[in-house]
């Protein structure tokens, strides 16, 4: 079980929420309807946390959030299916490569203590903050970028 708590939530899982909603949003070429997007952004937060409240291994997380990501875009964001999937595998890999650079970060510069670091909820949670931030980086950059298009 990966439970998080309400920081986690309210510190990274709201914000990521919000970001990946976007990416898939700009990957899918989908039009972003605000009301749509907030309300998206927020489902999938609540079923991130449900999910990770499920007695499950660490990685099937990640593939239930894929197929949810795709029936959110589909049913309240009206996307077309093949793009949902195709964004939503887009837009893990990336997180995925964004979470990689951190941790490989973290590790040269704590080492040792990063260990401890992560066993604290807090802690954990702040020093993962540079990977969100980059990944929000990378999304807001190919959104404006594509708006120009």
């Amino acid at each position: 079980m990966l439970r998080l708590t309400a920081f986690e939530v309210i510190v990274r899982g709201i914000p990521e929420a919000f970001v990946l909603i976007l990416g898939m949003l700009v990957l899918s070429n989908t039009k972003l309807n605000l009301k749509r997007y907030i309300i998206s952004s927020l489902i999938f937060a609540v079923c991130e946390y449900g999910i990770r409240m499920l007695p499950i291994n660490y990685g099937v997380n990640t593939i239930i959030d894929i197929f949810v990501m795709v029936i959110i875009m589909c049913s309240i964001n009206k996307s077309d299916i093949i793009l949902s999937i195709k964004s939503s595998l887009i837009i893990t890999i990336v997180l995925f490569i964004c979470e990689a650079l951190n941790i490989l970060l973290l590790n040269i510069i704590f080492d040792d203590r990063l260990e401890m670091i992560m066993s604290n909820s807090i802690l954990k949670t702040i020093c993962g903050l540079p990977s969100l931030i980059l990944f929000s980086i990378i999304t807001i950059i190919y959104y404006f970028k594509k708006r120009n298009i």
